[in-house]
């Protein structure tokens, strides 16, 4: 539970609570398994923990009430919002659009419970940034990205 605590805070003990009355034996795994013996481990800082674990959810989808949980704990553990939003960014690039949105709408919601959403920086052009959208003038037809020689 200690780690638990550390890593997750009040939500975690929130998650354990609410199997109680349906799958203690799944709190008690949770507790045990995943934050007694694997977030124990000392082979990686709990910071980079938190961002596997926020790409793994991202990748499988469907998993928002735990990216909810996680997003706040990679601010428990250090990771900034800049940090956070960058990894559900790269995300993309791996596990699809749909689903690095998806987390990205769970992290806007997680900022603004703490007060963490601010006026970012404008897009880059017309069309945010998208080759062949009018940032270039007259379209790239797919041959290249913006930046590249």
């Amino acid at each position: 539970m200690g780690m638990l605590d550390r890593v997750v805070g009040e939500g975690g003990r929130q998650v354990i609570d609410s199997l109680a009355d349906i799958s203690p034996d799944l709190g008690h795994h949770i507790v045990a398994w995943a934050f007694g013996d694997i977030y124990s481990r000392p082979q990686l800082a709990l910071r980079d923990r938190q961002l596997v674990t926020l790409g793994m959810l991202t990748a499988l989808g469907g998993c928002e009430p735990q990216l909810d949980v996680h997003i706040n704990a990679a601010l428990r553990v250090g990771l900034s919002a800049e940090e956070i939003v960058e990894a559900l960014l790269h995300s993309a690039v791996y596990c699809g659009m749909p689903k690095a949105l998806n987390a990205t709408a769970v992290a806007r919601k997680v900022f603004a419970e703490h007060g963490l959403l601010t006026e970012t920086a404008k897009p880059a052009g017309p069309a945010h940034g998208v080759p062949g959208q009018g940032d270039r003038g007259q379209g790239d037809r797919g041959q290249g990205f913006p930046g590249r020689a």
